[in-house]
């Protein structure tokens, strides 16, 4: 194949692959191999996973999901292994940033990008960027375990699914702990989640706040996770009782928390109205062609 451009950008340090392909002529349906390629941290580029950006017009794939008089753009995101993901937090953000600095929508206007997951809103203020991430799904409980490890978990669906699970007083989150260095995937119920599952493992820091580690499908684990971390504080919220919706303390107001990742700090809103607000930074950080 011959050369074609590429960016690298990171949020929280999850980092990926931007592919600009906005007539979407150079890169067809991308293949799973070349995405693996692309990622790969000592034969490629490295990331934990590509998006394309693609006008959503162009983009039969991208019809399904968004309106293109809603969302001009699309973000076509794959994981590190080339599968398909619904939709990325971190990522989103630097899909913003990016449509931003290349002059591709207009600034101090909120952007619109369509994902498998439906539009989602984006607001950039300086270096904060807030994504309106939609409304939580909560389905129940399950159980996650690593090793001969087992705990609890909360199912959160932030257009992905996530497993929430709480460590127990006097468990860290440190590799030496019972979460281990996190190099395979977690056990949980197959047929609870047949397409895999992000798994949340979070640690009490105080009030408001909380730390988290979080393996990915389809990346193993990674250094951020925006859905994970929107997920962490839906569930966090509900183990306060905190739902904004005052059911369980009559009480209304957003709850919102504090989310520390190894790679950086989130702050995640539970609105009154039932959505989910992410904040956080994103940059592009390099740019350059590529024949993988």
């Amino acid at each position: 194949m011959s050369e074609y451009p590429f960016l690298k950008g990171h949020g929280t340090e999850n980092d990926f692959v931007l592919l600009p392909d906005h007539d979407g002529t150079v890169h067809g349906d991308l293949d799973p191999a070349r995405v693996a390629r692309l990622c790969d941290r000592r034969a490629g580029i490295g990331g934990d996973g590509v998006l394309r950006v693609v006008r959503t017009e162009a983009y039969a794939a991208a019809r399904e999901h968004a309106d293109p008089r809603e969302a001009e753009w699309f973000m076509d995101y794959r994981n590190s292994d080339g599968s398909l993901s619904e939709m990325c937090g971190n990522g989103v953000r630097v899909f913003a940033r990016h449509l931003l600095e290349e002059g591709l929508v207009e600034p101090g206007r909120p952007i619109p990008v369509g994902t498998r997951a439906g539009v989602k809103v984006i607001e950039v203020d300086g270096d904060r960027i807030t994504v309106d991430m939609g409304r939580p799904r909560l389905l129940g409980d399950t159980e996650v375990a690593v090793g001969p490890a087992r705990w609890a978990a909360t199912h959160v669906d932030m257009g992905n699914p996530h497993a929430v699970a709480f460590l127990g007083d006097g468990e860290s989150l440190a590799a030496d702990g019972p979460v281990g260095a996190l190099a395979e995937e977690p056990a949980y119920d197959r047929a609870v989640y047949p397409h895999g599952v992000n798994v949340e493992f979070v640690q009490r820091r105080g009030a408001g706040h909380v730390a988290m580690r979080v393996h990915e499908r389809g990346s193993g684990e990674t250094r951020s996770c925006g859905t994970g971390a929107c997920a962490v504080a839906v569930a966090t919220a509900l183990a306060d009782g905190r739902r904004p919706d005052a059911s369980d303390t009559g009480e209304a107001g957003d709850a919102t928390y504090r989310i520390d990742l190894p790679g950086g700090t989130l702050e995640i809103s539970w609105t009154a109205d039932d959505r989910v607000l992410m904040t956080g930074p994103a940059v592009v950080v390099a740019r350059g062609t590529t024949a993988l």
